[in-house]
């Protein structure tokens, strides 16, 4: 198996979403000895915004890019070559202010791409990225689970839809919430470590 780790938080191993994604792949690297990983720590590793050469470069076939288009798309496929590559993904999603960061939404904006990542049909969208397992990885300091903070969790949805897009359907979400509630966050870690579950990961067999 290789996993691919997407990180977007920027507090390093203070941060809740990296603790709990490493713990996921602990799990993950413990069922399936050998497995390789391949980190993406998006603060790190920035992916720039989206500009007009950016968008002139995704619409331009790619035999007729010019330096500066093939240096906008660089990025691009890269990203898509180390998300093509993966059996797993694990993405690190914290919460900030309702949604996901800004490093996180720029990588997306770099792996959706028509004609490469989905296409359009008379259906609609036809993801391309298929056979891939997600663990969706989200820490807040509130509980958007359930409750009637519910409907501010703008993170597992908006998730869900893009890699959906994608065809990256199978998905797994690990929480780690109520980090800021007095009462709740001393055992909010050991809650989300005990909720983890890789039984449904693609595991490597012998032939």
């Amino acid at each position: 198996m290789h996993i691919l780790h997407i990180i977007s938080s920027p507090r390093g191993n203070a941060a809740f979403s990296i603790q709990l994604c490493n713990a996921v792949i602990d799990k993950l690297l413990a069922a399936n000895p050998g497995s390789t990983v391949q980190v993406y720590d998006l603060t790190n590793k920035s992916f720039p915004h989206m500009e007009e050469v950016y968008l002139q470069a995704i619409n331009t076939p790619a035999e007729q890019h010019t330096p500066a288009q093939q240096d906008a798309v660089r990025h691009s496929d890269d990203a898509i070559a180390a998300l093509q590559a993966a059996d797993t993904i694990v993405i690190g999603a914290p919460m900030y202010n309702f949604g996901i960061s800004s490093t996180l939404k720029a990588w997306l904006d770099h792996i959706v791409r028509a004609r490469v990542t989905f296409r359009y049909t008379e259906h609609g969208p036809q993801g391309l990225v298929e056979n891939k397992k997600v663990y969706i990885v989200t820490s807040s300091g509130g509980i958007y689970s359930e409750g009637p903070m519910a409907s501010y969790d703008f993170v597992v949805p908006y998730l869900r839809a893009v890699l959906g897009t994608l065809g990256m359907t199978d998905l797994t979400v690990v929480r780690v919430e109520g980090t800021a509630i007095p009462g709740v966050q001393d055992t909010a870690m050991e809650k989300a470590l005990a909720s983890i579950d890789v039984s449904s990961a693609p595991s490597l067999v012998e032939a």
